[in-house]
């Protein structure tokens, strides 16, 4: 088992890792759209958001040697499920190969963003 861990996506805001490597698999941390230089949260729509929680886990994905080509299941949380077809729209430019996938609204987000994704890849 590998901690990932990369200055190219925000750090971590509880006690977690941004990912693990374990076997052939990278696991990523849910990754909301915090800029990753200075944490503070990239735009104020689903579209911009969506756009840098993509961002966010291509850069630990990367970390952990795979990319967005070899992610086999995400995991994406929406604070209104309202934004679905935004979001799909944004999530569909990172995730080319239509990987399987959880979508679900939930009631709250840290530092009350619109998105957070989480990804798992096969090297």
């Amino acid at each position: 088992m590998i901690k990932i861990s990369t200055d190219q996506a925000p750090a971590a805001i509880g006690p977690y890792s941004q990912g693990f490597i374990v076997d052939n698999l990278v696991f990523t941390s849910g990754q909301i759209p915090a800029d990753p230089a200075t944490g503070e949260i990239v735009g104020a729509d689903i579209t911009a958001q969506a756009h840098q929680s993509c961002k966010n886990v291509g850069a630990v994905l990367e970390a952990g040697g795979a990319s967005f080509a070899q992610v086999v299941k995400t995991t994406c949380f929406l604070a209104d499920m309202g934004d679905f077809a935004a979001f799909n729209a944004v999530y569909a430019t990172y995730f080319t190969g239509a990987p399987a996938r959880s979508c679900v609204a939930v009631k709250d987000l840290p530092r009350g963003v619109l998105c957070e994704i989480e990804a798992i890849a096969h090297l």
